[in-house]
């Protein structure tokens, strides 16, 4: 069976699955294709209030197939950067989609499949999940944002260690870091990736957006401009419904129910 991107639905969370068992979930043109597509649709459906993506089984995934890259060594370069293109290209729509997305890593995040953890909003992790760039291990570089997300979230040191040395590391040491929001025991990360994903989702959508938002652009941001971006979704949020619904739910001391 090929590489494909499975959609399910666990309330009002989209779950899209890694499914490439034979080549422990590898990624592939396919699934960048299948993720931006399903992304969209999520976009602007109401029921769906987050997503969580996941491996099938108990790898989350392997990064790119060696198989498909040793193939493309043979063709126009062109042939590579057109499926780089589709990745970094699901990667953008992960990033500026409006709602939350999660991660749920059983086994190993590798590469590509590190770089997709990385571009997502949360990581709930297993405790015996490890997470790898091993690019340089075979002589290439990364891919997928990698270097975006970890030279962001970590000391150049650091990074230089985890890009350069290709070494794997512990879900453990990536919740040290603050990479990993949980560790969770074997074979719960996506039950409780759906547990966070549920609080989540009882919270002003809205709201949500206006977070992942300003988080997004604050690092390119001056103060000045990212004052003025929080004061203009401030009051774009105060004058939602949403913001009524939950005043008047607190000071009742009632739960809101958002739409």
């Amino acid at each position: 069976m090929s590489a494909q991107l499975l959609s399910t639905s666990q309330g009002r969370t989209m779950v899209l699955t890694l499914s490439n068992p034979a080549q422990r979930n590898a990624l592939g043109p396919e699934m960048y294709a299948a993720g931006v597509e399903a992304l969209n649709a999520a976009e602007t459906n109401p029921e769906v209030r987050s997503v969580v993506i996941t491996g099938e089984g108990a790898m989350f995934c392997a990064g790119g197939s060696l198989q498909r890259l040793q193939a493309n060594r043979q063709q126009d370069p062109s042939v590579q950067a057109e499926s780089i293109e589709g990745l970094h290209n699901w990667i953008e729509t992960i990033r500026a989609f409006p709602k939350p997305v999660l991660a749920a890593v059983e086994g190993a995040a590798a590469g590509a499949g590190f770089s997709l953890a990385l571009a997502c909003d949360f990581i709930v992790a297993a405790s015996n999940a490890v997470f790898v760039m091993a690019y340089s291990n075979i002589a290439l570089s990364p891919d997928g944002g990698g270097s975006w997300s970890l030279a962001r979230a970590l000391p150049r040191q650091l990074v230089n260690e985890l890009l350069m040395c290709g070494e794997r590391v512990s879900a453990e040491r990536l919740h040290a870091l603050g990479l990993v929001n949980q560790v969770s025991q074997p074979d719960s990360a996506l039950a409780d990736a759906l547990a966070l994903a549920d609080k989540l989702n009882a919270r002003a959508p809205n709201a949500l957006a206006s977070i992942k938002e300003l988080v997004n652009d604050a690092p390119q941001a001056t103060l000045a401009s990212q004052l003025a971006a929080e004061r203009d979704h401030f009051v774009r949020n105060l004058h939602h419904a949403n913001a009524g619904i939950g005043i008047a739910a607190f000071l009742a001391k009632e739960s809101p129910r958002y739409e």
